[in-house]
């Protein structure tokens, strides 16, 4: 290949690559590169109902202290939220109003949670400080990951609605 070709062929393929990558972006989809769910290209979902207990969501946190810390962390990744975070994946498990008790696992409204065990330390042996518990304010979720070293709601507590991006729809994903 010439000089000439290959300038063309890089060109080109960059080209290609900016193009897909904005077409992704403006048409929802996001790449999930965390084991909190499969990993794999996920599709944001308009949701044109009142959220739901159960519902896999796309979220973006909020750019506060505690967040920016987490992302210095490790435990978030960069995205395109506010702050240069990325959004979670997660299920939502407590809605406003609902009673969030934290002990060994998670009891919402006196119901245990399935695989919501509470880790003294993350992987790096760094301790965790998990939420207090208490009442769902109004305008937040409580979310949650079965994954057991998910940063969640069981350490940051609930997130605000106005970060709600929509349903979380797998397109072509596999479990690691």
């Amino acid at each position: 290949m010439t000089r000439r070709g290959l300038i063309v062929w890089i060109g080109v393929s960059a080209t290609a690559i900016l193009s897909t990558s904005i077409i992704a972006l403006v048409g929802g989809y996001r790449l999930n590169m965390t084991p909190s769910e499969a990993l794999g290209l996920w599709r944001i979902k308009e949701l044109n109902r009142p959220v739901a207990i159960g519902d896999l969501v796309f979220a973006c946190p909020p750019p506060s202290a505690p967040f920016l810390e987490a992302r210095k962390l490790g435990y978030l990744r960069y995205g395109l939220c506010a702050g240069g975070l990325a959004p979670l994946i997660k299920a939502v498990a407590a809605l406003p109003g609902q009673n969030v008790e934290i002990g060994a696992d998670v009891v919402i409204d006196g119901r245990p949670i399935p695989a919501s065990g509470i880790r003294a330390t993350d992987g790096e042996g760094r301790p965790l400080r998990p939420f207090a518990g208490g009442i769902v304010p109004l305008d937040h979720l409580f979310l949650h990951s079965s994954f057991a070293s998910s940063y969640d709601s069981r350490y940051f507590g609930p997130l605000p609605t106005s970060g709600l991006l929509g349903l979380a729809r797998p397109v072509l994903t596999f479990d690691p």
